[in-house]
């Protein structure tokens, strides 16, 4: 994990002055690259109050840097505004566009890994089995084999709390599809550990329905 240390010191109230001036009254990019560079520590300080998301730190200062950078290019000198008050704001809402919209894509991101194979012996992943429309599956009898080999392996290998972190997270009861946070409401849990019980159970099933 990248540390504060390995950034440089932030610039002095008259550097900054300085660089900003220069990057908005000449278009220097040079000033530019300065600022972004000086201004690194804000992001890690920053992304550090995403520890205990499920992104990588590293990846987060990059996301971060993005906003800074978008902060850097849209900075009225004019104003009066600090510009670590203005970029933080910016390196915030950028982070946290991110990891929204990551969360958007896990659900169907974490159902891509291999589970099987069809009969043609071409790889069958959970998404397939669970969200695949059934008038545009070929062979309606296969389809009903892979969905009753997952069940059967479900009832057979999780523990009762992995089973039903299991079909609610995937939709596979009445109730439809729950995120992480709503079951941890409903079982009185952490989010952090229903997560922790959700990769464990998806690793048994993977395992047990490799062909």
């Amino acid at each position: 994990m990248t540390s504060l240390k390995s950034f440089k010191k932030p610039l002095t109230p008259e550097e900054e002055i300085k660089y900003l001036t220069k990057y908005k009254k000449e278009n220097d990019e040079m000033a530019k690259e300065i600022l972004i560079e000086r201004n690194m520590r804000l992001v890690a300080h920053i992304a550090k109050k995403y520890n205990n998301s499920t992104e990588d730190q590293d990846d987060i200062i990059s996301i971060g840097t993005i906003g800074l950078i978008k902060a850097i290019e849209t900075y009225n000198i004019d104003k009066g505004t600090k510009l670590a008050t203005y970029a933080s704001k910016c390196i915030d809402n950028e982070i946290l566009m991110s990891i929204r919209s990551n969360k958007k894509n896990k659900f169907q991101v974490s159902l891509q890994d291999p589970i099987g194979m069809d009969k043609e012996g071409n790889e069958i992943s959970l998404i397939d089995i669970l969200g695949t429309d059934i008038d545009y599956i070929l062979d309606e009898v296969e389809l009903k084999l892979q969905i009753g080999k997952l069940y059967e392996q479900i009832d057979k290998i999780l523990t009762k709390r992995e089973k039903e972190i299991i079909l609610l997270r995937y939709g596979l009861t009445t109730n439809g599809y729950k995120t992480q946070r709503e079951i941890a409401s409903r079982l009185d849990i952490s989010r952090s550990y229903v997560s922790r019980i959700e990769k464990r159970a998806l690793k048994k099933l993977k395992k047990e329905l490799k062909v």
